[in-house]
């Protein structure tokens, strides 16, 4: 039997999405293609009709979480400080933090990434600055490129807070982490539209 092309363009974009919530849950490692395509709910046999390795499939679901991120957030956030300010504040709510699997990429597979592919490096990198263009653009509305510096901090900063509030076992404390977290990047953004 013959499946339309929009098939196959859906059953690769389930396999991506899938494995992009998979992998944000067990890590790169912890994530082998029998229990990425079961995931799927796809056979192991299927999985090379639609990519070559696992490193592929994790370049793509990498690029694919670091654009849903971009899409779902960051590009419907409000201009300026007022859209920084949404952005942060979702970043750091519990649910966020709670919710590995549908949360952030970065805060969940940076470690990792960083001794990934250089493929899979790449598709962060480019996924990266998308994000940290969207914060330049609200930061410094006049001359993005002279705020990405502070916005890569800013992006750094956000995923190494996040990170370790879900370490954390006192929850307490955690919650007082992600607040502080608020109050640190809030403070950063101010004081780079006073310069």
């Amino acid at each position: 039997m013959r499946y339309p092309k929009e098939h196959k363009h859906q059953t690769r974009q389930r396999i991506i999405t899938t494995a992009g919530r998979r992998l944000k849950q067990d890590g790169i490692d912890g994530s082998g293609v029998a229990t990425l395509m079961k995931d799927a709910g796809l056979t192991v046999g299927t999985f090379y009709a639609y990519f070559t390795s696992k490193e592929d499939l994790v370049a793509t679901a990498v690029a694919d979480q670091m654009r849903t991120q971009h899409e779902n957030i960051v590009a419907q956030a409000a201009p300026g400080r007022a859209g920084l300010e949404q952005i942060i504040r979702w970043y750091f709510s519990t649910e966020q933090r709670d919710s590995v699997e549908d949360g952030c990429p970065n805060a969940a597979l940076l470690d990792e990434i960083g001794r990934s592919t250089d493929r899979t490096k790449q598709a962060y990198t480019d996924g990266a600055l998308t994000l940290i263009d969207g914060f330049a653009a609200r930061l410094a509305p006049h001359n993005p490129p002279s705020a990405r510096p502070k916005s890569l901090s800013l992006l750094g900063m956000m995923a190494g807070t996040l990170q370790l509030s879900r370490a954390l076992t006192d929850r307490q404390l955690a919650d007082q982490l992600l607040e502080q977290g608020i109050h640190n990047a809030l403070a950063l953004i101010d004081a780079e539209q006073h310069n």
